[in-house]
């Protein structure tokens, strides 16, 4: 049974950076790509970055290019969100899911984390 397990949500000021870690356990998932989407309350959920396990390579939504960088160790089966000049508005739980295919939709992804909140404060 595949288990994703987000880690390293938390409290930080505006301004400040956090580091989001997704473990993959179960099996490997070489093959598939990682996505990184976030939820705030009341809100619909939202595509962030997607990356490949094979080679690193993804894309970024474009309003997050900059801000937040994805990467992944396969040796750990593990991926990363570093975020950073983090803002009030980045608040929400942010998810890390597996797909067969990368997309910026969530639809696809068939593996979903429990997700980790956020919270910057102003």
């Amino acid at each position: 049974q595949v288990q994703l397990v987000e880690s390293g949500g938390g409290l930080v000021q505006a301004g400040g950076s956090l580091r989001l870690s997704c473990t993959v356990s179960g099996r490997t998932l070489s093959s598939y790509a990682m996505g990184w989407f976030r939820q705030a309350p009341g809100k619909e959920r939202e595509f962030i970055a997607a990356i490949r396990w094979s080679d690193g390579g993804g894309y970024y939504k474009d309003s997050m290019k900059g801000r937040f960088i994805a990467s992944r160790d396969n040796a750990k089966n593990t991926v990363y969100l570093q975020m950073n000049s983090l803002k009030p508005e980045d608040t929400a739980v942010y998810y890390c899911a597996a797909s067969r295919t990368m997309s910026d939709y969530a639809s696809p992804y068939e593996y979903w984390g429990q997700g980790t909140q956020v919270t910057v404060s102003s």
